[in-house]
């Protein structure tokens, strides 16, 4: 397919007729039509067509198709219906009454080739070049993060099931790619126990019958991997990604001793959540939890403007695998934004983004003011409320020597490294001086003869006691009252647009998801806005509501506002 620029995006006349008739004061998609235009262009999906080849699709038009696909929770057979049938799409997509679409499968391909070309971004940065260019979004302005759970559109399964299936799925592609083969190297029984879908088949509850059920279930996959990488079978074999995906789960699962395979416990070692594989239905999908909440899936983070004189615009969004702690996301997060020239001056986030490393870095390499809550002091001292914290001591960073309330200087400062790979000091002092002390059980401990205390860097201890001091006023307060509005953005994107249910299979595809709802979210919000914020009107004159119904983005004639359908349905 090749592309073949469409110059023509102006609406019919007919079309532009016949939607007025029938919406007289506006619907959503016209109001969108009319103010900001045909929003994308065919030059910027140019790279990923070839030069030869029969036309494509117009890919602007299908680009907007997939805003609005994903604004409504449409399937693609369904999108296409719409094409074809709708008068507000047609007049939003500058279509003639007569023309038929497309049949639906060609959004799945334009997805496709935006995944490959990794230009998933198109849809999102055209909408927000908008913003920035009416200066709703704007650099030293003020912005907010937070991140919600992604289910994987694939069900989660637990270790037993999960290499049954993982066996199931294998013996499935084989029987399709390599049926000649299979049929020499299969065992008799391999038909009966992998014949049905793994959740149709009932596992042992006796823990001694499931210790030999998973014994058995790792023999027949150590004897097909085995049979795979021999020397005489074919190379192109060990290329299928559900072979692959069976010696991934069998090498985390499973031990070879004495030539049995033995079942892996937590004393002879898992792989981590970000490296476990959930389902070998999809390998980017991982375990992860959280307070309450236990999924498997990604997690996705959305960055917006909360600046008093604007209506709040998404300007980043990043999906993870879902164990990726948030504290992963700060650095990519106001490395995109500086990309984009939109780096906030104040950036308000919850504790997961925070730490003592990166409230320097954001500050330094940034400029970034990021604030919300640091972690508190866990030492005993602090929680116990008695004795010395460390903010207790003075510090001499020059002569590196601590002194303590009563007076006595540290006998040590020795550089180190936690856990963490973290630079940090080891401070000891004398067990003559602390032995002498009346507070050196509540200082020390009981079960300690001399006080002992690890310190970060010199910034960054700096920066954590800059930030537990702050977080105490009263500004504090006031400033961090905007960060709550992201949640309800969250909610939105949720309620509204099922952004928490994948669609897709693969964590680029649940990506694509992501920035299509949040450019959505956002075509929404412009519209709602004038062309230029006016002083003193605030986010709160923007509101953002969930669907009453599952007709489209349109208006009544009262002018009562319908917004997005809820996604409820799955591709």
């Amino acid at each position: 397919m090749s592309l073949r620029p469409d110059l023509s995006v102006g609406i019919p006349e007919e079309t532009m007729r016949v939607a007025k008739a029938a919406f007289p004061r506006g619907c959503m998609l016209m109001i969108l039509r009319d103010d900001l235009g045909p929003i994308f262009h065919d030059q910027q999906f140019a790279s990923l067509f070839p030069a030869l080849g029969q036309p494509a699709a117009t890919p602007w038009r299908l680009a907007l198709i997939t805003l609005l696909q994903f604004a409504e929770g449409l399937s693609d057979r369904q999108a296409a219906g719409a094409v074809r049938s709708r008068i507000d799409w047609k007049y939003l997509l500058a279509l003639s009454l007569t023309d038929a679409g497309f049949d639906h499968t060609v959004l799945c391909e334009f997805r496709a080739r935006l995944i490959a070309g990794r230009a998933e971004a198109i849809l999102f940065d055209a909408v927000l070049d908008i913003a920035k260019s009416r200066h709703l979004v704007r650099p030293d302005g003020r912005q907010r993060t937070d991140s919600t759970r992604v289910v994987a559109a694939v069900r989660g399964l637990n270790r037993m099931a999960g290499i049954t299936e993982a066996m199931r799925h294998a013996l499935e592609v084989l029987a399709v790619a390599a049926p000649d083969w299979l049929r020499v190297q299969a065992a008799p029984h391999w038909v009966e126990r992998y014949q049905r879908p793994t959740l149709a088949t009932r596992l042992p509850r006796n823990e001694t019958a499931r210790q030999n059920h998973a014994r058995e279930i790792g023999g027949d996959g150590h004897r097909l991997l085995a049979a795979i990488f021999a020397a005489d079978a074919p190379t192109w074999l060990r290329a299928i990604p559900a072979v692959e995906t069976l010696r991934l789960m069998w090498v985390q699962q499973f031990m070879l001793l004495d030539g049995e395979m033995h079942w892996r416990t937590a004393a002879d070692g898992i792989p981590p959540a970000v490296l476990f594989v959930s389902t070998p239905h999809d390998v980017d999908a991982h375990y992860a939890r959280k307070n309450l909440a236990s999924w498997v899936g990604y997690k996705v983070h959305l960055t917006e403007t909360c600046d008093a004189d604007a209506p709040p615009i998404i300007t980043h969004v990043r999906t993870t695998t879902a164990p990726v702690a948030d504290d992963q996301a700060t650095e990519p997060v106001h490395e995109a934004l500086e990309q984009q020239g939109i780096l906030p001056s104040q950036h308000f986030v919850d504790t997961g983004y925070l730490s003592a490393g990166i409230l320097v870095e954001t500050r330094q390499r940034f400029g970034v003011d990021l604030i919300g809550p640091v972690r508190r002091d866990m030492r005993w001292q602090a929680q116990a409320g008695k004795g010395f914290t460390a903010d207790a001591f003075q510090i001499n960073w020059d002569e590196r020597r601590v002194t303590c309330p009563r007076g006595a200087y540290s006998s040590s400062w020795t550089a180190a490294t936690d856990n963490g790979a973290t630079s940090v000091f080891k401070i000891k002092f004398s067990r003559k001086d602390c032995g002498a002390c009346s507070d050196r059980v509540d200082c020390a401990g009981a079960h300690a003869n001399r006080r002992s205390m690890t310190l970060r860097m010199q910034d960054q201890h700096e920066a954590l006691k800059d930030g537990r001091q702050r977080q105490q006023t009263a500004e504090f307060a006031r400033l961090y009252a905007c960060r709550a509005g992201i949640e309800a953005t969250i909610s939105y994107a949720v309620r509204a647009f099922g952004m928490r249910h994948a669609r897709y299979i693969g964590q680029a595809k649940a990506h694509l998801q992501h920035l299509a709802t949040a450019a959505a979210m956002n075509l929404m919000r412009l519209a709602r806005s004038p062309k230029t914020p006016s002083h003193g009107q605030g986010a709160a004159g923007y509101p953002v509501r969930r669907a009453a119904r599952q007709d489209g983005i349109c208006q009544h004639e009262g002018g009562e506002e319908q917004g997005m359908s809820g996604y409820d349905q799955r591709m």
